[in-house]
């Protein structure tokens, strides 16, 4: 096959040639962007999955539903070292910018509360060459999204940009990436936003994403948020969206599975997103002809589970310390439940909560999620010692609270690397 006009990328939130599996929460999303230009009350947004489900694609692709739709848009990633005002300056003034307001004075008054939103961040006795300048070339108006408190200045802003939308019958829409990451008082702000916007019905939304925890930290921070977000799951592909990821950009370049193949790409990827972009490239430079075969995937596998062992898997592991990767592998252990099922019907998982199984060979089944108790058993721990390790995992981004007292590892698979690695 040519290489050259290999249609898959796998790559980090870049958009699979075809999104297949998430027509619904497209057409949901439509549905939210014509209610809230009606003046319809709707709910903001939080995405949740594993990493490699494709969150931010799709984030990336319902950004492009409201471009569409002639809405203001601005887009973030949180970080953790990082606190909230520079990023949603720069977002807030790019969607301001993208509403195309007709009239110049109101949209320089909304860009000045964002800059003295922005400016707050800067301490007052910085010097001059280390104050931060957001790049918005009108002056910041003073008393408005100024007052220091990261909550009461965010509903001014809120509030402020939502009427300049109001006023051309369109909306502004946040994108937060990573969402989870987000400063405990970060995240209250967002919450408390969120909700007086809501009930004041200015069209502005938060679209948020991020890791299976991502309700519980809301949650934690306001008991309302529950009732503030709509909270919509990105699982794994089911097998026909997941053979439609492989056929419709093969057939464009005139090529073909046979249903072997097909059969066999599932067995191997369990219907995620990053695995079938990753898996779907090594096979088509590996097969000599169309269509791809079943034995095409067996002489690929080893190629593309070598590549994802060193850039899907082994950079994260390589972030952690050797206490954490005792831990990760203690978790691994754990995991593993026998019993002698087998079947690629439990390939991954499905949306069953703490007890999804990941199908790993014959006899094999691993747990999505396991007890800190387990964990310490395996290393002959007490689970309090082993609590500073947990969390900094936790932090870091590899494992997250399934409930209480349950772990689970935050990408899909890493169990089976673990174990191919002792």
């Amino acid at each position: 096959m040519d290489p050259i006009t290999n249609p898959y990328a796998p790559g980090a939130g870049q958009r699979p040639p075809q999104l297949a599996g998430r027509d619904e929460q497209l057409r949901a999303f439509d549905v939210v962007l014509e209610r809230i230009g009606r003046g319809r009350a709707e709910r903001s947004i939080v995405l949740t999955g594993l990493r490699g489900v494709g969150k931010t694609v799709l984030l990336n692709a319902l950004r492009s539903s409201a471009v569409r739709a002639c809405w203001g848009t601005g887009k973030l990633e949180a970080r953790p070292e990082q606190r909230l005002r520079r990023p949603l300056a720069a977002a807030a003034h790019q969607a301001v910018r993208e509403l195309a307001h007709p009239r110049g004075d109101e949209v320089d008054s909304v860009l000045g509360v964002v800059k003295a939103f922005a400016l707050r961040d800067t301490p007052s006795s910085a010097r001059l060459r280390d104050r931060w300048q957001p790049g918005i070339d009108v002056a910041a108006v003073a008393g408005r999204a100024d007052s220091g408190d990261i909550e009461i200045d965010l509903v001014e802003l809120f509030t402020d940009i939502g009427g300049l939308a109001a006023e051309v019958g369109k909306g502004i829409a946040f994108f937060i990436d990573e969402m989870q990451d987000l400063d405990p008082e970060d995240v209250s702000a967002v919450c408390a936003a969120c909700h007086e916007i809501s009930q004041s019905g200015l069209p502005v939304i938060v679209v948020g994403a991020g890791l299976p925890h991502l309700p519980a930290v809301l949650s934690a921070s306001k008991s309302y948020s529950e009732r503030l977000f709509r909270y919509q799951r990105i699982d794994r592909l089911d097998r026909p969206s997941a053979d439609r990821a492989l056929v419709g950009p093969a057939g464009e370049e005139g090529c073909g599975f046979t249903s072997e193949a097909l059969e066999g790409m599932y067995a191997v990827t369990a219907g995620y997103p990053y695995f079938i972009q990753a898996y779907g490239k090594v096979v088509w430079d590996v097969a000599p002809a169309s269509p791809i075969t079943a034995h095409d995937i067996r002489v690929a596998a080893p190629e593309a589970e070598a590549e994802l062992a060193v850039g899907f898997f082994g950079s994260r592991f390589e972030r952690a310390t050797p206490a954490e990767r005792d831990y990760l592998r203690a978790m691994a252990d754990a995991a593993l439940a026998g019993g002698g099922e087998t079947g690629p019907e439990v390939a991954g998982g499905g949306e069953t909560g703490p007890e999804l199984a990941a199908y790993e060979g014959p006899g094999v089944l691993e747990r999505e999620a396991v007890s800190t108790s387990a964990v310490a058993q395996v290393l002959g721990r007490k689970p309090q010692s082993l609590s500073p390790a947990r969390d900094a995992l936790i932090k870091k981004g590899l494992i997250y609270s399934a409930e209480r007292g349950q772990i689970a590892f935050t990408v899909p698979h890493f169990g089976r690397y673990l174990r191919s690695q002792a």
